[in-house]
């Protein structure tokens, strides 16, 4: 690991009251000293106490740059264990600018993205998933998401998987103590102790991933796509979802060619929505692309959104698109419930109800008047959370690195039980413990190699 003198802005540059700019390294100190004055014109960083904050001014020599508030944190009591020093400055981008620049000509060097997260778990300051957790805690976009990045943030991942670690080495250790000296080591009744072990490992390690697909909900949101006919008000949902025009909306049949795709937040769920092409037969090319790439999306979504026209009849294209949602999480919209109906709710019910597996749910809207939607987002509640998520202390994964782990390491956990139920030797055991115990700790970064660990902290924010 690089161990110069590293600097960046933590802050977003841009127009803003406050900014801040953070410096780590063994002559952080000493640089940030070069250029700072407090309000008796001493440069006495490096004489302050570490966790104090300090009020002065930065000079380029002679020239004063900005009125500044100075933090000192000497080494390990920092979040890279190494001396930092925060600098809170006025937010324009011109001074950022200026003061990163004076920083690099007295020493420092422009940190790469997530250097400062890489060298706290690198000096043991935190583990890999509390570091993934920091640049979740950022991304968070709903509160369930804020809440689990906040559990992994405190250590609960890593704290399980350890445990976990603990057991298996400890069950490795006395099988290498067995092969070292058969004579004074008894081996009665060890596979029958040891399955049960491993048979609790194996739920506690199902356990966690059983929880990857609400994890993904939470983390990423829904995958979502509406379909219906041309004009049933599939655009007109899109925007009363949004809460803006983001789709044109005409009475001409066809106007949606392309899907249009919005994130949109529903409470403590994301959803990321697609707007389609109308299904229907047509001869116009462009339109019957379009077509064909909303069933496409449909295929691959999570929920889809039936709009139905409920001022036309039901009929052949309905049919397809009936045929398309069966076996898929879906919410019908009885649309245009402010027009004379050409069809009713019992009879849309009776067509749908053989055909869906998933629980039905069908709710009269009217987009144009904005009536029906709290039912929608009550009905994709009950469809993705009711039940799901319900506690607090529940341990929810939502990296997919760590899930693969976790997979790895139950399958080297189910081929110990299998090699015990075939009375193999005690050596059989101990590799495919030591292939889980590996995986593990993949997961909490005690396993790892370093191309992985630059792959992972080059996706976190410059100043992270």
């Amino acid at each position: 690991m690089r161990t110069d003198t590293i600097v960046a802005a933590a802050t977003a540059m841009g127009n803003s009251g406050i900014g801040i700019i953070r410096v780590s390294g063994d002559a952080s100190i000493e640089i940030v000293n070069r250029i700072y004055k407090n309000k008796r014109n001493q440069s006495c960083l490096k004489d302050y106490e570490s966790n104090t904050i300090h009020y002065g001014f930065l000079y380029d020599g002679c020239e004063l740059i900005d009125e500044v508030m100075v933090s000192v944190m000497k080494k390990p009591f920092s979040f890279t264990t190494e001396d930092t020093v925060e600098i809170n400055c006025h937010g324009g981008m011109l001074v950022m600018n200026r003061i990163l620049e004076l920083l690099i000509n007295h020493g420092g060097r422009l940190a790469e993205p997530g250097e400062f997260s890489k060298r706290a778990f690198l000096n043991g300051r935190i583990d890999l998933t509390e570091a993934e957790a920091v640049m979740d805690l950022i991304s968070s976009r709903n509160e369930l998401a804020l809440k689990n990045s906040i559990k992994q943030l405190k250590g609960e991942i890593y704290h399980s998987i350890s445990e976990y670690r603990k057991e298996i080495i400890h069950e490795i250790a006395f099988i290498e103590s067995v092969l070292d000296d058969p004579e004074h080591i008894s081996l009665d009744g060890y596979s029958v102790s040891l399955e049960n072990k491993i048979n609790d490992l194996i739920n506690k390690i199902e356990g966690l991933l059983s929880t990857t697909e609400k994890g993904k909900m939470i983390k990423e949101g829904i995958n979502t796509v509406i379909v219906g006919k041309p004009n049933a008000g599939k655009s007109s949902l899109l925007n009363s979802l949004t809460g803006e025009e983001r789709a044109i909306v005409t009475d001409i049949a066809g106007t949606t060619r392309d899907a249009l795709e919005e994130d949109i937040r529903l409470g403590d769920i994301n959803l990321h929505i697609v707007d389609t092409a109308g299904i229907r037969s047509t001869e116009d090319v462009i339109e019957k692309i379009g077509v064909e790439k909303a069933k496409k999306i449909a295929k691959e979504a999570e929920l889809i959104i039936y709009v139905v026209d409920s001022s036309v009849p039901l009929d052949e294209n309905d049919s397809e698109i009936i045929a398309m949602i069966k076996n898929k999480k879906c919410i019908i919209l009885f649309n245009k419930s402010d027009l004379d109906s050409e069809i009713s709710y019992d009879e849309l019910k009776s067509r749908l109800q053989p055909e869906l597996k998933e629980e039905l749910f069908i709710i009269k809207t009217s987009l144009k008047e904005n009536t029906g939607i709290d039912e929608f987002e009550n009905a994709v509640k009950e469809l993705f959370i009711k039940g799901k998520i319900s506690s607090d202390n529940e341990i929810i994964i939502t990296n997919m690195r760590h899930k693969e782990a976790l997979k790895n390491a139950l399958e080297s956990l189910l081929m110990v039980k299998k090699s015990l139920q075939a009375n193999m030797p005690e050596d059989f055991f101990s590799i495919d413990l030591m292939e889980a115990y590996r995986w593990l700790g993949k997961i909490i970064g005690e396993e790892i190699e370093e191309d992985l660990i630059n792959e992972i902290f080059s996706s976190f924010c410059m100043g992270k």
